[in-house]
């Protein structure tokens, strides 16, 4: 399972450029370890005002993101980085907010029909498969382990399919 990770810095005035060219080069370089899927900055538009950097990386599963924030690599990193921003803030992106991460996020009503092109059928597959042995047992019980069958699917399997299939669709034009 993909560990997702939001990062964002806070860049010192005047250090703006020095700091998204050291992180288009870390960036690059982190690839060297195996476990990294994935790394993308997100910045302000032109023009805009805010200091605020977004990174978005995706490792192969926990071990391989503690590995990488523990590796001479990343503690180099950070100790540079450290001088060119405030402190960091790290997020880890889990549900929804993992299944549509680019650097900008769609319009939600794609979101919401991605969403429901997963949702119809796998409601569809568990009704016809997990639904009759269900049957004799309490309505909220049912209910409870469907959506958890539900849950399930979606996050680690149907949703990954559906927005690599979408992906062209979903990306803001």
């Amino acid at each position: 399972m993909s560990i997702h990770v939001a990062i964002t810095r806070k860049v010192l005035p005047g250090k703006e450029e020095e700091f998204k060219e050291a992180l288009r080069q870390f960036l690059g370089e982190s690839f060297i370890h195996g476990g990294v899927h994935g790394a993308a900055m997100i910045t302000s538009l032109p023009g805009s005002d805010s200091n605020e950097i977004g990174i978005l990386r995706t490792f192969a599963d926990e071990a391989e993101r503690d590995a990488f924030y523990n590796s001479k690599l990343f503690r180099d990193w950070e100790a540079y980085a450290s001088k060119l921003t405030e402190e960091p803030v790290y997020r880890p992106l889990t549900g929804l907010e993992a299944w549509f991460r680019y650097p900008l996020p769609p319009p939600r009503w794609k979101m919401a029909v991605a969403t429901l092109c997963g949702v119809f059928p796998t409601s569809l597959l568990l009704s016809f498969t997990v639904g009759p042995y269900l049957q004799n047992l309490p309505m909220p019980l049912r209910v409870l382990i469907i959506a958890v069958c539900m849950v399930a699917l979606l996050t680690w399997v149907v949703m990954p399919v559906i927005t690599r299939l979408l992906k062209k669709w979903l990306r803001p034009s």
